[in-house]
């Protein structure tokens, strides 16, 4: 019998939302036509924690549609990376997940972005992108949460969906609430408080297939439009929404000692491909960036001594930071994001990385993975 069995976790639904496209999308896949349905998150939604693949909750959700409309062809689409925000999300989800043309998409990074102002605008960013695909997605917006000390975004993360009428389900509300009261001992659900083994991914599961099937048997009923079906107005500063990636093959920066990548990983092509290597002191590397924001996303390395490099923007001091290439954390190499400037006037900018601090037996070189403009 699986762990989870008996558990009720309704409860988690903190806004309903307008349900027109859902329950559109429902319909589709009633009439057997093909549904592409997609996730877009951090490593609980990769299925970090899972025995398979087939056993995490994405996968659960997409095995709901599947089964509950056997006329249709599916598609399923996990575009989770773990140890990723949503800053990284809203630059990749085109490559990553609308590219499919999804009917269905589960957004899931309250555990991975902080809770404040700049991960809300980085999120409706995510959000505003998906919103206006041209298949018109149905979003739901998932806020899973930290079983030892309750901390996630839902509070920021929320806003967004109560702005954009969209349905936001609650892991604090629906699990971390019973893990309190003593009713699910934390250990049979997870084994770092964080990740879910196979029961909690199916308890996550579960809570949405239950609010799921609760929007089918109301499909018969129709909503007001939300906004006559056009993207609402933003609520946050809405610096992110357009986001674009410098990689090694959609541009040409001065190098001084950097080396383009060229090797390709199958498994995950977002991770750690398409950038640069540098190996000495003083190896620089010099883009061209237009937009408002810039960050740097570069290997946070758990092989140490890592290389230490510095980037600036305009050359100016002010405007620099410093990239530490090692990472503190003992679950992996990390595509790590530096924001350098979110407020910087519209036009062209210079973005210089040097590396600045290297040892003698280097564990790994610096890696450049991308460098994101912002407007």
């Amino acid at each position: 019998m699986n762990e989870s069995e008996g558990i009720c976790v309704n409860g988690g639904v903190i806004n309903r939302g307008n349900l027109n496209r859902l329950k559109g999308k429902m319909k589709k896949a009633e009439a057997g036509e093909k549904i592409v349905i997609g996730f877009i998150g951090g490593s609980i939604t990769q299925g970090s924690l899972s025995s398979s693949s087939d056993t995490c909750y994405a996968y659960l959700i997409y095995k709901w549609w599947r089964e509950k409309f056997p006329k249709s062809e599916f598609a399923y689409i996990n575009a989770g990376i773990g140890g990723t925000t949503s800053q990284f999300g809203v630059v990749r989800v085109q490559e990553d997940l609308l590219k499919y043309e999804p009917d269905f998409v589960i957004v899931e990074f309250s555990v991975n972005d902080e809770n404040n102002g700049h991960f809300a605008e980085t999120y409706e960013g995510l959000v505003r992108n998906i919103y206006r695909n041209g298949n018109r997605p149905a979003i739901l917006l998932l806020h899973n949460v930290r079983y030892d000390n309750g901390m996630n975004a839902q509070e920021e993360h929320a806003k967004i969906g109560k702005a954009y009428g969209l349905p936001c389900i609650s892991m604090k509300e629906a699990i971390l609430s019973k893990v309190i009261s003593g009713e699910i001992p934390v250990q049979s659900i997870t084994p770092d408080d964080l990740h879910p083994n196979d029961a909690g991914h199916e308890l996550v599961a579960q809570t949405v297939i239950e609010f799921l099937e609760e929007v089918y048997t109301e499909c018969s009923e129709v909503e007001v439009l939300f906004g006559n079906g056009r993207v609402p107005e933003p609520i946050t500063a809405n610096r992110y929404e357009h986001s674009l990636r410098y990689r090694n093959d959609n541009c040409v920066p001065k190098c001084c000692g950097f080396k383009k990548d060229t090797k390709k990983y199958e498994k995950n092509p977002s991770i750690f491909q398409k950038g640069w290597t540098a190996n000495s002191i003083n190896d620089r590397i010099m883009f061209e960036i237009e937009g408002t924001g810039v960050a740097i996303q570069y290997r946070k390395s758990i092989c140490k001594p890592a290389p230490v490099a510095r980037a600036v923007i305009d050359g100016k001091e002010e405007l620099s930071i410093l990239l530490d290439g090692n990472f503190d954390e003992d679950w992996g190499d990390c595509l790590y994001i530096d924001t350098v400037a979110e407020d910087l006037e519209d036009k062209v900018h210079t973005v210089e990385i040097t590396v600045v601090e290297i040892s003698d037996k280097p564990a790994v070189p610096f890696y450049l993975v991308s460098v994101i403009g912002s407007r």
